[in-house]
């Protein structure tokens, strides 16, 4: 059952002649590499319902069909779409992930297992937050980057699809920040807005304006971050280095 739970997307159905509207889905299905022949029809609707929620995409995503028009109208047994293909080689994956699995002691009461939704959480390509935001900046920029961050937000917060904590913005600012600090202040500058309570949110803010040659808000942001945590040596000594106190 564990297996049949991570076969989605690899089924290639046969259509069901008639009206669109009386699409059903078939007795025998057709072009099965990861199915036994004989997968009957109420448990190939469950596995292909698992996928879709899984990695949040419709049946066009493996399949030949526009999306919109009738699953009459769908060539399912066909392998022209290559992401068919690459959902057989991911059940692979993770038919091998759980046997290795299992040669490992248990540290609870059930056994570790992985499923698509394991990693996929309704995302087709599970990237960690700071990475998605950095290649969409890598192709179109920072405020697309920007841009993507609140659109995720607005979408997946509260579903663990993505780590918000500020930790992640502040990857992405300090992987900018040698060659592109003004970008890197646009990323730490929405961290703090996340977070304005977050001494380390403004640390960082504070180091992006100091690497851009800003020592003016470099100061202030390092007096921020060292009003809200007393304890921060590190804005206390920059502070002192630009002749602020501190």
């Amino acid at each position: 059952m564990v297996r049949l739970a991570l076969l989605v997307g690899l089924i290639a159905l046969a259509p069901v002649t008639g009206r669109a509207q009386e699409w059903t889905w078939p007795e025998r299905a057709e072009n099965l590499k990861e199915l036994p022949p004989d997968f009957p029809p109420q448990r190939l609707r469950a596995v292909m319902t698992g996928f879709t929620r899984a990695l949040g995409v419709r049946c066009s995503h493996c399949h030949v069909g526009e999306e919109g028009q009738p699953l009459s109208t769908y060539d399912f047994a066909s392998d022209d779409n290559p992401r068919k293909n690459t959902a057989r080689t991911m059940l692979r994956m993770l038919g091998v992930i759980n046997d290795t699995l299992k040669t490992i002691e248990p540290s609870g009461g059930a056994r570790v297992n992985m499923w698509c939704h394991t990693c996929h959480r309704g995302r087709p390509r599970p990237m960690a937050l700071d990475e998605e935001l950095e290649e969409v900046y890598g192709a179109e920029g920072i405020e697309a980057a920007l841009e993507r961050y609140r659109s995720l937000r607005e979408r997946f917060y509260g579903r663990g699809s993505y780590d918000f904590g500020e930790a992640s913005l502040n990857a992405l600012g300090y992987s900018l920040i040698e060659a592109h600090p003004r970008d890197a202040i646009a990323i730490f500058q929405l961290n703090a807005e996340q977070f304005p309570e977050s001494a380390n949110a403004w640390d960082s803010l504070a180091e992006g304006y100091l690497k851009a040659g800003d020592r003016a808000r470099a100061v202030e942001y390092y007096q921020k971050s060292l009003q809200l945590d007393p304890r921060n040596e590190s804005a206390r000594e920059k502070l002192r280095e630009l002749g602020a106190g501190g």
